[in-house]
C-alpha cells in the first residue's frame, strides 16, 4: 500500500476521493466544501473574452445517488481534520435539508456549530415563488476543542451610546438591567469591539467587471472565503478543497497566510487555480466597505413627490430619480423631479443624458418651479417631456381628476405602472391648471397647448 505522503501547497486533479488518499489524516484545520447542489444541470461559462468555456456536470441518477456521493467524501474529510479544526459545507435549497442530516450522521449533532446564510442581491426570477437570494453554510467542528476566532461588527443604528458604554446583567427576574455598583453608578464596559458577527452574511455576488472574475461557473467572491478563513485558522494552518474549482478558496488561503490542498476532477479548472495562485487577486468590496446605506442617494424630496404613484425609486443615477415599472418590452418611463434652484433647462438635460441611452425611455420632467417661464420649455431637449406640479398639489391633482394612483401595496401590479402615467398625462392635457406648449409633450398623444 502507498504511504501517504505530505501534501502542502499543491492543486490536485482527479477525484477527491482517490486524491484524499495522499492527505495525511489529521493534518487539516479547515475542509470548505463547495460541491455540486443536486441541480440537475451542466453549468456551463464562458470568459470575458469569449474564448474559453468552463462546465462541470450536476446531473444524478437519483437524489441517493447524489447523497451517497457527498456521504463517502465528508467521511473521508473528516479522518483529515485535526483535533481543532472545522468543516464549512456550502450548499442551497436543491439539498441543504438532507445534507444537515448528512453531516449530523458523519460528524455528530453536537458538533454542529452554525447554519451561516450567505445573503445577496439579485434582479431576476423566472418562477412563481420568492426571488433566491441566499446560499448556506453549515458549520461543524471535529471536536469541542475547535478554533474559533470572532469577527466583530459595527453597532446597529439604532444602539445608543448606553449600550454601548455600560455592562449588562440579569436581574433576579432574569430580565437584561445595566449593572450598577454600591454606589449606584453604572458599570463601565470598556474594550468593547463592537457585535459579534451573525450568521446572516451580506456579502455580494462578483460584479461582471470584477478583477477577480475569471469566467467559471458559480465562482464564489474570495471575500466570502477570506470570511470562512478567518473565523476558524490560523496564519500558517492547512486549508483543504476538494471541489477547488477555479481555486477561490486557494487564492483567499494564499492571501490571508495559510497553506493550501486543491483537488478537482477538471484538468481545466485545476489549471485555473493554478494560474489564480500565480497571481492572487481579491476584489474590493465598495458594498462592504461603505455600507448599503451609502447607495440609497436618490433625492428625498423627489421621492416623497412620487411615493403614491408605484415607481421605484433610482439611488445611483444622478439624472434620474425613479422609474415606473412596464409591461415586458414596453418603453422604460424614467422619472426626474426639479430641484431647489434648479433650473428646469438643467434639469431636463440632466434626464436627458442620463435616460438617452435607455432604449428609447419615455422621459419626463416634473417640473415644480410656479415661477418658470413657459418660454423655456421650447428649450428643453426633444426627448424630454414635462409635467408641472406643485409637490402635494400633483397628487391632489390626480385625485381630483379621478386617475388611478398605485399605491406600494398594489407591487404586484407591475403592468398597471406604465398605463398609469399615460392616463395623467391625456388627463392633465384638458385640466392642467398651467400653460404648457404642445411641444413639450410630443409623441405622448397631447396636441394642444393648455391655458391657465
Amino acid at each position: 500500500m502507498k504511504e501517504p505522503v505530505a501534501m502542502i501547497d499543491v492543486v490536485l486533479t482527479g477525484d477527491c476521493m482517490t486524491k484524499l488518499d495522499s492527505v495525511p489524516d489529521s493534518s487539516v484545520d479547515l475542509v470548505y466544501l463547495d460541491p455540486p447542489f443536486f441541480t440537475q444541470k451542466d453549468h456551463k461559462l464562458k470568459t470575458r473574452d469569449r474564448t474559453t468555456e468552463y462546465s462541470f456536470r450536476d446531473i444524478w441518477e437519483s437524489q441517493s445517488d447524489y447523497l451517497t456521493f457527498l456521504k463517502d467524501r465528508v467521511a473521508k474529510c473528516r479522518e483529515k481534520i485535526g483535533s481543532t479544526g472545522s468543516i464549512f459545507f456550502h450548499c442551497d435549497t436543491s439539498a441543504s435539508h438532507h445534507i444537515r442530516c448528512l453531516l449530523d450522521d458523519v460528524f455528530g449533532e453536537d458538533m454542529f456549530r452554525g447554519e451561516i446564510v450567505w445573503f445577496y442581491r439579485r434582479w431576476s426570477n423566472s418562477k412563481r415563488a420568492p426571488l433566491p437570494s441566499h446560499q448556506t453554510i453549515f458549520f461543524y467542528s471535529r471536536t469541542e476543542a475547535y478554533q474559533y476566532h470572532q469577527i466583530f461588527e459595527g453597532y446597529s443604528p439604532t444602539t445608543n451610546v448606553d449600550q454601548i458604554l455600560q455592562r449588562r446583567q440579569r436581574d433576579a427576574h432574569g430580565k437584561s438591567v445595566y449593572e450598577r455598583d454600591e454606589a449606584g453608578e453604572a458599570v463601565l464596559d470598556g474594550g468593547r469591539r463592537g457585535v459579534p458577527i451573525s450568521d446572516v452574511w451580506d456579502i455580494p455576488l462578483l460584479n461582471p467587471k470584477a478583477r477577480e472574475r475569471v469566467g467559471y461557473p458559480t465562482q464564489k467572491p474570495v471575500l466570502l472565503l477570506e470570511r470562512v478563513i478567518e473565523l476558524v485558522t490560523s496564519p500558517g494552518d492547512v486549508v483543504l478543497d476538494p471541489f477547488c474549482g477555479s481555486g477561490t478558496t486557494l487564492v483567499a488561503a494564499t492571501l490571508l497566510g495559510r497553506r493550501y490542498i486543491g483537488i478537482d476532477n477538471q484538468p481545466e479548472a485545476t489549471a485555473l487555480a493554478l494560474g489564480r495562485l500565480a497571481d492572487p487577486v481579491r476584489t474590493s468590496s465598495e458594498l462592504l466597505r461603505r455600507g448599503r446605506g451609502a447607495y440609497h442617494q436618490a433625492d428625498a424630496d423627489s421621492i416623497r413627490l412620487l411615493q403614491e404613484i408605484r415607481t421605484v425609486p433610482v439611488h445611483r443615477n444622478k439624472g434620474i430619480d425613479a422609474v415606473v415599472p412596464t409591461p415586458k418590452g414596453a418603453k422604460p418611463v424614467l422619472v426626474r423631479v426639479q430641484r431647489q434652484n434648479e433650473s428646469v433647462l438643467a434639469a431636463a438635460e440632466s434626464l436627458s443624458v442620463a435616460g438617452g441611452s435607455k432604449q428609447s425611455a419615455i422621459l419626463i420632467l416634473v417640473v415644480v418651479d410656479e415661477g418658470c417661464p413657459s418660454r423655456l420649455f421650447h428649450q428643453v431637449p426633444s426627448n424630454v417631456h414635462l409635467v408641472l406640479s406643485t409637490g402635494a398639489a400633483f397628487i391632489q391633482l390626480l385625485r381630483r381628476l379621478e386617475v388611478t394612483v398605485l399605491s406600494r401595496d398594489e407591487a404586484n401590479q407591475v403592468e398597471e405602472g406604465v398605463h398609469t402615467i399615460h392616463t395623467v398625462l391625456d388627463s392633465m392635457k384638458e385640466s392642467l391648471p398651467y400653460h404648457i406648449p404642445s411641444a413639450s409633450f410630443k409623441n405622448l398623444g397631447i396636441t394642444k397647448g393648455m391655458k391657465r
